[in-house]
């Protein structure tokens, strides 16, 4: 199936181009936005700020916003509780229908909207980190400092860890946040504990980070767990607020294991964990006893010879300690299944061709279950309710386009944020999930391009070698003349999880690409097989060969261009960062008759300085997979180079560590193999802020000098 869609062709020569500096210096090419939109939590009506008020949105479609209070109201009535003039509203969060809560300088505040009173529930030092707070108590909140937990109780401090070794870190992300994994800190539904994670890094290996904002520069020390090296041994700890004590679950056997996606059952009496083996292939779902921490059972465990990858904690029903909905990719997509604690697996929710890209919740009585899917087209994102007795699903948002949703407390209304690429650059409006229809545009969409003349865009489908669809976008330089011959940019990621090609805002494209074609260029991308949201087979076809098969579908890409009468095929070019750098770089060494320039970004130029948890994923270790990694590297084939090829690289980056690119280098200065090298000082895995604007402007500049 082919998608043939079409954006902003005009010939009307006074309107503007996007140029690179368009998203840092005109407003007017930013989508409508709706700041602090949210649900009120015991009603169904909704509020946002307007310019400084504070606006109350209805679910009537007959009435009208109105305003609850302003900014300058709410200065004077903090100002009472010793808070100073504010600029703007502080982010909060509506606790009931006249009370909200908000958080300023060290302290967690309560604002009475009736009253104008103003309570101050907790303080936290300032420079507190990874705050979350008790859902059940917003007296009490958890955070760390340094390496330790602590939880702010009103005004006192609890210490929970005093761990002096900087290398034992607790209440903080493990395994580098991988498998869903977002926090360390786990209160319990009913706040009466509190679950963290405690994570030993001292066998990890520790790698600099030098700071050269210092007079001498200094080197900060992380740890870096690289494929096929020791890792972080990971253990959880389990704290009682009434007796002030901390008990850790049972799992000291399991080492060099992932505890993943920690769960409380609604009774507070147990602790769910999908365990993970270092290989990544077998998983356990284990109950444990959250009183005494041992190992009640396992409930089930799933294997598969290439990966298992759990993204998400079980779900429980609603008041219901015994029923939990589980997220797998068993059957190949991503599905639902309905489980118990008795480790059965009582039956698959969803199934198809098709996964879930989001599980929202129940409603009050578990008949239904609410999720976002690709169930009508793999590119777009809609809203979807289910039967929880009849299996029957109901797409709920209609529009084409990817929507974002924001559902009311009791699931029966959503706010309904969506774009396309055609003719919906964002829009807001009211839906109701019962009728599945929309009740309401709560905010309309405005046409942020009417001035500019954009590149020509097309979303279709080409094939890859064994028949499989892949996604492209083309964009047409603007001003396009059928007639003349233009050059190309390829733009590429094509690692797992990510998905470029969307029919959203520009789909999916961004801002840099069309600058790109309107300085002339032909701008292209594929999402090869091995990126996400199409399935595990799709995706797992790169297992232990990272590389391979991405460069076959982005040849099938360039096989695709070459049928264009107006590509000039002797003219081109790549650009790709993270993922996208090590394809860039892998492109233009293997097909150097190919591209005749590329650019790459904090490219990962050999899969074993790079770390465990994803690497080992896909690649296994290299002392598993000596063969696989070889063929992999970057740096193996830097003999290769042939066309002109610049790296960039932040200096303190994290993520795809520095020396990647320094040794690439090193390889080519010994091949006397020349190329182009540029550093950010201070930015980490990307280049963000306005110094953005340096980096596209020299990207842009490369291929205008070389292409």
């Amino acid at each position: 199936m082919s998608i043939f869609l079409f954006l902003g062709v005009s010939t009307i020569a006074q309107k503007k181009q996007i140029k690179l500096n368009s998203v840092y210096t005109d407003k007017s090419v930013y989508p409508i936005r709706m700041v602090n939109l949210q649900w009120m939590t015991d009603e169904n009506a909704y509020t946002f700020i307007e310019d400084t008020v504070l606006m109350k949105g209805s679910i009537n479609s007959k009435m009208a916003d109105k305003p609850l209070f302003d900014l300058a109201k709410f200065n004077i009535d903090i100002a009472k509780a010793g808070l100073k003039g504010l600029k703007r509203f502080p982010n909060f969060a509506w606790r009931s229908s006249n009370t909200l809560s908000f958080a300023k300088f060290d302290s967690l505040y309560e604002y009475n909207t009736s009253s104008g009173k103003t309570t101050a529930l907790c303080y936290y030092p300032k420079d507190a980190e990874y705050l979350k707070l008790n859902p059940a108590n917003l007296r009490q909140a958890a955070y760390t400092e340094d390496n330790n937990l602590f939880v702010a109780d009103g005004k006192l401090i609890i210490t929970i860890t005093n761990d002096k070794d900087k290398g034992i870190v607790n209440g903080q992300t493990v395994s580098r946040s991988e498998f869903g994994i977002e926090d360390g800190i786990f209160w319990s539904p009913k706040g009466n504990f509190l679950a963290f994670y405690r994570k030993d890094e001292t066998k990890v290996g520790e790698y600099p980070i030098v700071d050269i904002d210092t007079r001498e520069a200094t080197v900060k020390m992380i740890k870096y767990p690289m494929a096929g090296m020791t890792t972080e041994d990971i253990s959880v700890g389990v704290y009682n607020l009434s007796n002030k004590k901390t008990t850790f679950l049972e799992t000291k056997e399991l080492k060099e294991y992932y505890l993943t996606n920690v769960s409380w059952s609604p009774d507070e009496k147990y602790i769910f964990i999908q365990v993970l083996n270092r290989d990544q292939n077998h998983m356990w779902l284990n109950q444990y006893d959250a009183i005494s921490g041992k190992l009640v059972k396992t409930l089930f465990e799933e294997e598969n010879e290439k990966w298992v990858e759990p993204e998400e904690p079980i779900h429980f029903l609603n008041n219901n300690s015994k029923q939990f909905v589980f997220m797998s990719e068993r059957d190949g997509y991503y599905h639902a299944y309905l489980c118990n604690t008795d480790g059965k697996i009582l039956k698959q929710l969803t199934k198809g061709e098709w996964v879930i890209t989001k599980f929202i919740g129940f409603d009050k009585k578990n008949t239904k279950m609410y999720f976002m899917a690709t169930k009508d087209s793999p590119i777009e994102r809609h809203l979807y309710v289910l039967n929880m007795k009849s299996l029957k699903i109901k797409k709920v948002t209609q529009e084409s386009g990817t929507h974002r949703i924001k559902l009311s407390p009791d699931k029966s209304y959503a706010i309904d944020i969506y774009s396309n690429y055609t003719n919906i650059t964002r829009q807001y409006q009211l839906v109701s999930t019962v009728k599945a229809k929309n009740i309401k545009v709560v905010k309309k969409n405005k046409d942020i391009f009417k001035d500019f003349e954009l590149g020509e865009m097309t979303i279709s489908t080409l094939k890859s070698t064994d028949g499989t669809d892949l996604y492209y976008r083309l964009i047409k330089p603007t001003n396009f003349d059928a007639s003349k011959k233009y050059p190309v940019i390829v733009y590429v990621y094509g690692g797992p999880h990510a998905q470029l090609i969307n029919n959203t805002l520009l789909g999916g494209g961004g801002y840099f690409l069309q600058a790109l074609a309107a300085k002339g260029y032909v701008v292209f991308t594929v999402d090869n097989r091995g990126s996400g949201n199409r399935g595990f087979a799709f995706e797992s076809g790169i297992h232990r060969q990272l590389g391979v098969l991405e460069m076959q579908d982005q040849m099938q890409g360039i096989k695709f261009l070459k049928t264009l009468n107006y590509v000039d095929t002797t003219r081109i070019g790549v650009h790709g960062w993270s993922f996208g750098g090590f394809m860039t770089t892998a492109l233009i060494l293997n097909h150097a008759d190919v591209f005749k320039v590329g650019v790459a970004g904090g490219p990962v130029m050999d899969w074993k300085y790079y770390e465990i948890m994803y690497g080992e994923r896909y690649m296994d270790t290299p002392q598993e997979n000596p063969e696989g990694y070889k063929n992999s590297s970057n740096i193996n084939k830097a003999k290769n180079l042939k066309g002109k090829l610049l790296l960039i690289h932040g200096t303190v980056d994290p993520v795809v560590v520095w020396q990647h690119s320094q040794l690439f280098v090193k390889e080519c200065v010994k091949n006397q193999k020349q190329l182009d090298y540029f550093i950010y000082p201070d930015h980490e895995h990307n280049v963000r802020g306005y110094d953005r604007l340096h980096l596209e402007t020299k990207i842009a500049k490369y291929f205008d000098d070389y292409l």
